[in-house]
């Protein structure tokens, strides 16, 4: 399946941008009435053929349209301060795309290694991850935000903080309900601040261990969003 990504899309012709045109005819080698399959981002999928292989505008024919394409059955949002090497926090975007997440908002801890961030590279690899694996929703990916100002947005019985210290022992297993929407916190590689540890709990913010091991930043976010994958397959009423 050829699918292309087209958050513009709204009638029932389509031209291709410049760079999926030449994805589309020069790489893929796609011809004039060959079908190929459209996502908006947000749930919708449509079939199109193909009415002119131009190499810089590729023009196309909308013939049916599919809604709630891939959607989840659960809502994950993974909140992580990124990382320093900023390969690495790619890097967990695009697995936990695959994986299957809602949403991703990237944290500003008292301890990151990182102030900045480019979110319009980091969407990029979202959508490239989002065509790969076949999905009809990009995730919401939020701005760099302070982590006081974002757990004042959460709801605290469905969002857990994941930290090193010793109060920390109980898994999401044990909090997990399917009907809910579960925000996970991911700190930076220095953890969260005593003082962010406390802000959290005074709003009702509960902690968990994602394991025994001492997981890198990326690796525990990935660790977070596919643990709540398998709960749901496991917990969800037939």
């Amino acid at each position: 399946m050829h699918l292309f990504y087209t958050p513009d899309i709204s009638e029932d012709f389509y031209t291709l941008t410049e760079d999926e045109s030449k994805h589309c005819t020069r790489v893929l080698r796609l011809q004039l009435g060959d079908t190929v399959y459209l996502v908006d981002g947000r749930g919708c999928r449509y079939t199109a053929i193909i009415q002119d292989a131009h190499q810089k505008k590729c023009k196309l024919q909308v013939i049916d349209k599919q809604t709630d394409y891939g959607k989840l059955p659960y809502y994950v949002h993974i909140a992580v301060a990124p990382t320093k090497n900023m390969d690495r926090i790619e890097w967990f975007v695009e697995k936990a795309v695959e994986i299957g997440v809602s949403a991703i908002t990237f944290l500003e801890c008292e301890h990151s290694e990182r102030k900045q961030l480019r979110l319009d590279r980091i969407e990029k690899i979202a959508v490239s991850a989002m065509k790969q694996s076949q999905k009809g929703f990009l995730p919401l990916l939020n701005e760099l935000t302070p982590f006081e100002r974002f757990i004042q947005t959460c709801i605290p019985q469905d969002t857990f903080i994941a930290h090193l210290e010793d109060d920390a022992t109980k898994s999401i297993r044990e909090y997990y309900k399917h009907d809910r929407q579960h925000c996970i916190l991911i700190g930076p590689e220095g953890d969260f601040s005593q003082k962010e540890i406390a802000a959290a709990y005074a709003l009702g913010i509960k902690p968990v261990t994602l394991g025994q091991s001492r997981l890198r930043t990326e690796t525990a976010a990935l660790v977070a969003c596919h643990t709540l994958q398998v709960l749901h397959d496991i917990y969800a009423p037939l």
